[in-house]
């Protein structure tokens, strides 16, 4: 009973592909390599990858695939022990960005300013209807602040965001947010700016650093 080590936190991880405008979506390379890349560092105590999941960048058309991964999610904590937590995160790219963001909430509004990859354009509507109208909110139950402030500590340019756009990203992270409520694990979506911004390396030790501030807090 909670002798056998630290409480251990399995992270379940997303990325996005390609879409318009952006050909080369750095949370693909991020979320592909982040395994391997956490293994070479040699991994925080108590962390563990359960996924690594690359979604189309799209809404309805990707719901199966994301569910599919948020189940994986649930299962993984059903069958772990009390000492155990689960957390979903979700890396999005914002093409405009020049520092990370850590996203505090979704809200229920699908507006997409272009079509995405599967041609779906929704125009102020519910991402769930039975939620509410478009200016419901759904926020993260992790400590932003706290989050934000060790990343900083360590280096990153990081900031706090309410703000996660209306597009796929804000799409996937308000499913992601009433699934972990209705499940009892917890979720987070991460803006990244492009790799001509921020490069690779110093975007996947971010990646890495996020695991081991979100474990050392939970």
């Amino acid at each position: 009973m909670g002798s056998e080590g630290p409480p251990s936190v399995t992270f379940h991880v997303t990325g996005f592909k390609k879409f318009h405008g952006v050909s080369d979506n750095p949370t693909e390379t991020i979320v592909k390599n982040l395994e391997e890349y956490i293994k070479k560092k040699g991994s925080t105590k108590g962390v563990s990858l359960g996924s690594c999941t690359i979604l189309e960048t799209a809404g309805q058309g990707a719901i199966v695939p994301l569910y599919q991964t948020l189940q994986s999610a649930a299962s993984n904590d059903i069958q772990q022990s009390d000492s155990s937590k689960v957390i979903l995160i979700h890396f999005g790219v914002n093409s405009g960005a020049t520092r990370f963001a850590i996203e505090h909430q979704a809200v229920n509004e699908a507006t997409f300013r272009c079509p995405d990859e599967m041609g779906w354009k929704p125009q102020k509507m519910p991402i769930i209807a039975s939620d509410g109208g478009i200016s419901k909110a759904r926020k993260t139950l992790l400590p932003v602040d706290e989050i934000t402030k060790s990343l900083a500590k360590m280096g990153y340019d990081v900031v706090t965001s309410d703000d996660a756009g209306r597009f796929v990203c804000n799409y996937v992270y308000y499913h992601s947010l009433r699934f972990a409520e209705q499940n009892g694990i917890k979720s987070l979506f991460v803006h990244v700016p492009l790799f001509q911004t921020i490069d690779k390396d110093t975007q996947m030790q971010f990646a890495a650093s996020l695991l081991e501030v979100l474990a050392s807090l939970c």
